[in-house]
C-alpha cells in the first residue's frame, strides 16, 4: 500500500477521533491502528514518519509515534 494511500487513511481516522479532543484523540487513533491495522502497514506509516511524515495530521503524527516499539 502506498504511503499516501496509508496517510489519507490515518488522517481519516485521526478525523473521527477530533472531536473527542487531544486527551482522548491521539490515544484512540494510535489504538485504532494497533487493532484494525496489520503490522505491515504500522511498519509502513512508521517508516513514513522517519521519513518525516509528510501530510499526517499532528494527532495523528503523534499516535504513529505512540506506535514505535519500545526500546
Amino acid at each position: 500500500m502506498s504511503p499516501d494511500r496509508l496517510v489519507y487513511m490515518a488522517n481519516q481516522i485521526g478525523t473521527f477521533f477530533r472531536s473527542q479532543g487531544a486527551d482522548k484523540a491521539v490515544p484512540g487513533i494510535a489504538e485504532h491502528l494497533k487493532k484494525f491495522w496489520e503490522p505491515r502497514m504500522r511498519s509502513a506509516i512508521i517508516a513514513h514518519l522517519d521519513a518525516g511524515g509528510e501530510g499526517l495530521e499532528p494527532d495523528v503524527r503523534a499516535a504513529v509515534e505512540a506506535l514505535r516499539p519500545a526500546k
